[in-house]
């Protein structure tokens, strides 16, 4: 196991705050990610590890850390994009992933955020993943389609999670409202549990495929992915832009064909007073080959990681650090 990975958990055992006034001596910055079960905590994983460098670790060119000197990046589980963006504004996060929808009304307090103050502390460092809508039931269910959800038992997910958010968007788009089905407000991974044993009729995710535990399910108890298309899904692409059509594709999931369905993007946003340096070089290592090798070797979702989309729908602004990495490349910053 590389020094860098040992460094941050035994790091965020002993629970070190962060300082950005420490030079090159240790200095910890937090990646809010999601529960356990999803795609933001083994992503979060790659990436600390990738952009980490703890003091006394192996030069990058000897085969050691490549980021900021004396660096610890710590992904650590979180509720979500909604909680992500308000732990950032309340500094208990210096970072975080959050969904392009959620960052948006944050930034801007519209939409779930309308009648709060706009969270004016975030900044981007770059966009990440499409994340795709599951709405994952169990094979036997009898459930087909989303308006058969009506009476069933559904999880939307926990308070302060960009998928119950999304949830709503799309029950609304099929004329569901709370009460046509019986809530439930449960994290994927307990309401994975839920469908196992029968307590539980179906469950919405937001994750990039394939999402782990949606695959575990797959493959011992057997499920559907239901459909987000027709002109429901138009309407929801049309009325909301952060929203995409999209496809998770057969084979990702065992016994599971083609469904159709909408996605976000997965967008890693940090506080505006992260010192620009650090984030400078966050963001330069996040992009050179060393990380490449990282997230192409790590989870599924790494390899769609990449540059090219690194400020495809970005929903506020870069911050300076991360902005000064692409301008020096050429890109065109809006």
């Amino acid at each position: 196991m590389r020094t860098g990975l040992l460094s941050i958990w035994f790091i965020l055992a002993i629970g070190i705050p962060f300082s950005a006034g420490q030079a090159e001596e240790l200095r910890i910055l937090r990646i809010g990610t999601g529960g356990v079960a999803g795609t933001y905590y083994p992503i979060g994983g790659m990436i600390a590890l990738a952009v980490s460098n703890p003091p006394g670790d192996r030069p990058c060119e000897q085969g050691g850390s490549c980021g900021p000197p004396g660096l610890v990046v710590i992904a650590q589980s979180a509720n979500g994009s909604v909680a992500n963006v308000e732990d950032i504004q309340q500094h208990n996060l210096e970072s975080g992933f959050v969904q392009s929808d959620v960052a948006y009304w944050a930034y801007t307090g519209t939409g779930t955020f309308k009648g709060d103050a706009p969270i004016s502390e975030l900044r981007s460092i770059a966009s990440l993943y499409q994340e795709s809508i599951h709405i994952v039931t169990r094979k036997d269910a009898g459930i087909d389609k989303v308006r058969d959800l009506i009476g069933k038992r559904v999880s939307l997910d926990e308070p302060g999670s960009g998928t119950l958010i999304d949830a709503q968007l799309v029950l609304n788009e099929y004329g569901i409202s709370r009460a046509d089905i019986e809530v439930e407000y449960l994290k994927p991974d307990l309401a994975i549990k839920r469908i196992r044993q029968n307590k539980l009729d179906a469950f919405f995710f937001v994750a990039g495929y394939p999402a782990r535990a949606v695959a575990e399910l797959a493959a011992d108890t057997g499920i559907k992915l239901l459909p987000i298309d027709g002109p429901e899904a138009e309407r929801l692409v049309s009325r909301y832009r952060f929203f995409t059509r999209d496809d998770i594709p057969a084979g990702v999931y065992a016994d599971v064909t083609q469904v159709e369905t909408v996605s976000v993007g997965a967008q890693w946003l940090v506080a505006a007073s992260v010192d620009a340096e650090v984030v400078y070089g966050i963001t330069k290592t996040l992009w050179s080959e060393s990380a490449r090798k990282l997230l192409d070797s790590g989870h599924a979702k790494g390899k769609r990681i990449t540059l090219k989309t690194a400020l495809q729908g970005i929903a506020v602004p870069l911050h300076p650090g991360a902005e000064r990495f692409y301008n020096e490349i050429g890109f065109s910053i809006e």
